[in-house]
């Protein structure tokens, strides 16, 4: 039997399923079944002397972006579906289930499907129907049950990010700064001052007068400020064109025969050192 309720309410599909012992080991975000519809405890583990549970919980929270789109309860003998996996299991180290039937889920992306499992139900009795519920089957007296159907998809929540310090500084809420006076960026270059300390007397004057910056000048103040500029009385008494001249007349002019005749050599005494002759010997003759 397979009913599906109508698409009015939308609500949040079921994202993961899970064994629990008790309350205190299910995870977060998660249902816990401790009842049945007929009012029935929903322990799977029955039996006297038995201290551990064994219970189903699920979670509707899809913030991991997965669904439960199909349940199956298969038999321990039974090979697992393609696609499907066991439910997780947090249990405490007491306990000891012995499982014949096994639940196992289709858990896909949240985008690639448009109906998935939207609820879970636990009933003691097989005559029991559920509206709009589909059967899964028997598993240890109880009767699962499931119900299908379209859903609404979470709204996506923005990460939190980290603001610096630079950044939480600036508000609109801060009044502005007061701008700066208005300068000509054509304004002619100041005229050259003789004196040094008339110069540095500027300047101090400047500096002083509320620290404003002048964008017309972009180079700032060098070493050469202040600096008079002025000829050696040297080259002031004589014009440059005579300077220039008595440096020529002082200059001769050689041939290239001059140059020949006043740097010639012939290389004699290198050449004999290079080439000793081998001195003649005087031959003497006896006559016996």
């Amino acid at each position: 039997m397979s009913l599906y309720e109508p698409n009015n309410a939308l609500p949040p599909p079921v994202s993961a399923v899970a064994w629990s012992s008790s309350s205190s080991t299910c995870p977060k975000d998660f249902t816990l079944i401790n009842l049945t519809l007929d009012g029935a405890t929903a322990n799977f583990v029955r039996g006297f002397g038995m201290k551990s549970g064994y219970y189903l919980c699920y979670s509707t929270n899809a913030a991991g972006g997965m669904v439960v789109s199909d349940i199956q309860v298969i038999s321990d003998k039974e090979p697992i579906p393609h696609g499907y996996c066991f439910i997780p299991e947090y249990l405490d180290s007491k306990a000891s289930v012995w499982k014949k039937k096994r639940v196992c889920v289709r858990i896909v992306p949240l985008g690639s499907v448009d109906t998935a499992v939207l609820d879970i139900k636990l009933t003691a009795k097989n005559k029991v129907v559920l509206q709009h519920y589909t059967c899964l089957g028997d598993i240890h007296g109880y009767v699962l049950w499931c119900k299908k159907g379209h859903f609404s998809s979470p709204a996506p929540q923005a990460k939190p990010r980290s603001v610096s310090l630079e950044l939480r500084k600036l508000s609109l809420d801060q009044p502005a700064p007061p701008p700066l006076p208005l300068r000509p960026s054509n304004a002619p270059p100041p005229t050259p001052v003789g004196k040094l300390s008339r110069r540095r007397s500027n300047l101090e004057a400047k500096d002083s007068a509320e620290g404003v910056y002048d964008s017309s000048n972009i180079y700032g103040i060098s070493a050469m400020d202040g600096v008079p500029f002025t000829l050696h009385p040297r080259f002031e008494a004589t014009p440059a064109r005579a300077v220039s001249l008595n440096a020529l007349g002082n200059i001769r002019i050689k041939s290239v025969q001059d140059i020949e005749n006043e740097y010639n050599y012939t290389f004699a005494v290198e050449e004999s050192a290079a080439n000793p002759t081998r001195p003649r010997t005087a031959l003497a003759s006896f006559n016996y």
